[in-house]
């Protein structure tokens, strides 16, 4: 299988301030091992983007930007979205399927919305994926807290045997992209 790397919405506006994800600084820290891993073994990054007709992700925002802590290399795509799937009304899926992808490594943010339906996506799609289980985050929702949600969302995607193909729900530092 050929894999790619889904980097999702690790955005200025996400991950600091009142909107900040919890444990952001961990969370990008595994995010860039993982990245340099995959950079190292060919392995395609792809960094998603976030955008809305408004501040604070309005497209070339500083909000919107990639913020200054995730380690980006030129070579690594880019896809720019406006929903929380990443696949929808986006080329992403094209891209992954010219390259011959059929893996996915996913991190990013939202956990409880981009994170979880790119994920669902993916599987509906015939990709394998792999969630990095402390690699991905959110905010507190009133109901939850953040680090309750991600726990959850880590349990019920990792169950997700619907669409067929499993997906692999581990952490950072077990997870092997290329080589």
């Amino acid at each position: 299988m050929t894999t790619a790397l889904l980097i999702i919405d690790v955005q200025k506006a996400l991950c600091s301030g009142d909107e900040a994800a919890f444990d952001i600084d961990r969370v990008i820290g595994h995010i860039n091992a993982i990245g340099a891993q995959a950079r190292a073994a060919d392995v395609p990054v792809v960094l998603i983007q976030h955008e809305e007709d408004s501040e604070p992700l309005q497209f070339g925002s500083e909000g919107w930007q990639l913020d200054d802590r995730l380690a980006t290399k030129p070579v690594d795509l880019r896809v720019r979205k406006t929903t929380p799937d990443s696949f929808h009304r986006t080329e992403l899926h094209d891209m992954l399927q010219q390259r011959g992808i059929s893996e996915l490594a996913i991190c990013g943010l939202q956990s409880d919305f981009c994170v979880d339906s790119t994920v669902r996506r993916a599987l509906a799609l015939g990709y394998h994926v792999t969630l990095v289980s402390d690699a991905h985050s959110t905010v507190d929702n009133g109901a939850l807290t953040a680090a309750q949600i991600t726990a959850h969302h880590n349990t019920i995607l990792r169950y997700m045997t619907s669409f067929g193909p499993r997906i692999s729900v581990i952490p950072a530092g077990e997870v092997k992209v290329g080589g």
